[in-house]
């Protein structure tokens, strides 16, 4: 049975409604807040909720934010692969929402950015495991180089999945060269593809990717799959978008999920574009939906389609 291994960061975000941000040194009062556990969590619930047995790899901290970040990943029945970090606790993000839905963040990594080389070690693969990499921990001083060698031990027969993220632009080359290569599937934004590639066109950037397999997505449009026998557009779902935070992992989880269980990538572009098209009808960032609300979005579009 194939499994997702997330070697990223599950960090707990501290969520706060402004009604504008502050000027500099001054204050704001917030209309409503509260915590969520996010980060690497979001990928993992989204893939799980889809049917993919998942286990996070990264490190946890000892305090109340990890005791938080452990309670929910044991909630989605997620696995934890490594010990806690005793020294300190789980990090957190500061995240002020102003009246327009303008995120602005701020963020202190705790335990999740200390996953070194002996830690990584600790994490047994098997040949039908997924392998997920975040740009965010390749980004990071300790995280970065550590799993950018542990990925050239892992077996060919282990799936590896890559999101450069935002912060592609400001990844080692001598980190982020070794993981590009090893991916197996690369998984971003359009313009994320445009910083791996120089490209602004999302087909064009896919193009240039395609040695590696992969899959730009274009928001309502859908996504952009990439592969050595072809680039297609696969087209996204018409709805009433409420908050788009939370979409691209709900995106990525549900293609790799469909890609695990056999579907073909068009196929599995077409599910994880259903995903991504339920999630933002919600708030929050754990926002994916289930398979079977996936399955009832795909038979209403496309009868008979959904059983592939």
């Amino acid at each position: 049975m194939s499994r997702l291994v997330h070697v990223g960061q599950v960090i707990v975000d501290i969520v706060m409604y402004v009604p504008h941000l502050p000027e500099r040194g001054g204050d704001v009062l917030a209309s409503s807040g509260g915590t969520e556990v996010g980060g690497g969590f979001n990928v993992l619930a989204a893939a799980v909720r889809q049917g993919l047995t998942a286990a996070y790899g990264g490190m946890h901290g000892t305090g109340p934010l990890g005791d938080l970040a452990r309670k929910r990943l044991a909630q989605e029945q997620i696995d934890v692969l490594q010990p806690k970090v005793s020294t300190m606790d789980t990090g957190f993000t500061v995240a002020l929402v102003d009246a327009e839905g303008e995120r602005t963040f701020a963020t202190t990594f705790g335990a999740e950015g200390r996953l070194r080389a002996n830690d990584l070690a600790r994490i047994r693969l098997f040949p039908d495991d997924i392998v997920y990499v975040s740009g965010y921990g390749l980004a990071l001083p300790v995280n970065g180089p550590a799993v950018s060698s542990w990925l050239s031990t892992v077996e060919s027969g282990v799936m590896v999945v890559v999101d450069p993220g935002p912060l592609a632009a400001e990844i080692p080359e001598a980190v982020l060269k070794p993981v590009l290569d090893r991916a197996d599937w690369i998984s971003c934004n359009e313009r994320e593809a445009g910083l791996l590639t120089g490209e602004d066109d999302p087909l064009k950037a896919a193009e240039a990717l395609r040695r590696r397999n992969a899959i730009v997505r274009v928001g309502a449009g859908g996504c952009v799959l990439a592969t050595a026998d072809e680039v297609i557009t696969v087209p996204g779902f018409p709805v009433e978008v409420v908050d788009t935070n939370g979409a691209g992992d709900a995106h990525t989880g549900a293609f790799m999920a469909a890609l695990a269980a056999g579907l073909p990538p068009a196929k599995a572009a077409r599910r994880a574009n259903a995903a991504a098209a339920i999630a933002v009808t919600r708030r929050g960032p754990a926002s994916a939906p289930t398979i079977e609300e996936v399955h009832k979005l795909l038979s209403d579009e496309e009868p008979g389609d959904v059983a592939d």
